[in-house]
């Protein structure tokens, strides 16, 4: 049997469709023993863990108070929340309340910011 050169099998899998792709990959998971998601998995599992250790995932992000700007802070929420102009502001009236809840600290350092810079009183729980 002829041994097959790197770019000869390279050319033979751009030659296959996704159905026999996966086929293949199904045989050769078989063949060895292998599963191809493997080390996919335990390489996101590392910085989940970190994450954790970290801190919490999820959080709130809570409006405290409008502040003196008042409509700078509705066009805020607006564009943070996609709400419509009268929705956003009867969340801005009903303060304090959950502008949005269960996202990443990161995302509501970010919206805290633009609600901050818009005048309002904002907390992350």
């Amino acid at each position: 049997m002829a041994k097959l050169t790197k770019e000869e099998i390279i050319a033979s899998l751009k030659e296959m469709t996704v159905v026999e792709l996966n086929e293949l990959v199904k045989a050769v998971e078989e063949e060895f023993g292998v599963t191809a998601a493997a080390p996919v998995a335990a390489a996101a599992a590392a910085p989940a863990e970190e994450e954790v250790a970290a801190g919490p995932t999820e959080v709130n992000l809570v409006l405290k108070a409008a502040g003196p700007t008042k409509v700078q802070v509705i066009k805020a929420v607006q564009a943070i929340t996609g709400l419509g102009l009268m929705d956003a502001k009867k969340l801005v009236d009903g303060a304090p309340c959950n502008i949005k809840e269960k996202i990443s600290p990161v995302e509501a350092e970010e919206h805290k910011k633009a609600l901050v810079a818009a005048g309002a009183e904002v907390e992350i729980k």
